[in-house]
């Protein structure tokens, strides 16, 4: 695995839609910690730190595996593939988390498609982006990764 300050991390939000959620990510103690506030309003509801994946994931890549710590709530990862064009399109796919780091295997066939008219299997080729994500209800997120690879 790659720890997470080997990637480069950019803080998206809502806010780019006219969402109200608010907060940030940054490199703390060795890891990517993402803290906010999610909010549904006005029809928003995320936070998420993205990474750029210009290359893709090794070709024979079945799954991520993630180190991660959180807040005891529900975080999500969002792929984006060389065939998510617009903004709204991205393959997801949730992970729960507790106080203590913890190694969690998302496989690439769990991940699924945020709309119907996207392609339904991931080719590990396509990943252009990975995106560490608090997600879709009110809740104050806290979630650190402290690595991210391949299986």
């Amino acid at each position: 695995m790659t720890p997470a300050t080997g990637f480069d991390w950019s803080y998206l939000a809502d806010t780019v839609m006219g969402g109200v959620s608010e907060g940030q990510a940054r490199l703390e103690g060795g890891a990517l910690r993402l803290t906010g506030r999610v909010s549904t309003a006005n029809r928003g509801g995320f936070i998420q730190a993205r990474t750029e994946m210009p290359g893709g994931l090794p070709a024979g890549a079945t799954a991520l595996r993630l180190r991660v710590r959180g807040n005891g709530e529900r975080y999500f990862v969002h792929l984006r593939t060389a065939r998510t064009r617009l903004p709204w399109q991205y393959y997801q796919q949730g992970f729960e988390t507790g106080p203590d780091w913890a190694e969690v295997v998302l496989p690439l066939s769990g991940f699924v498609a945020s709309g119907r008219m996207m392609a339904g299997a991931v080719r590990p080729e396509e990943v252009r982006s990975v995106g560490l994500v608090a997600y879709g209800r009110d809740h104050v997120a806290d979630v650190s990764l402290a690595a991210l690879g391949t299986v």
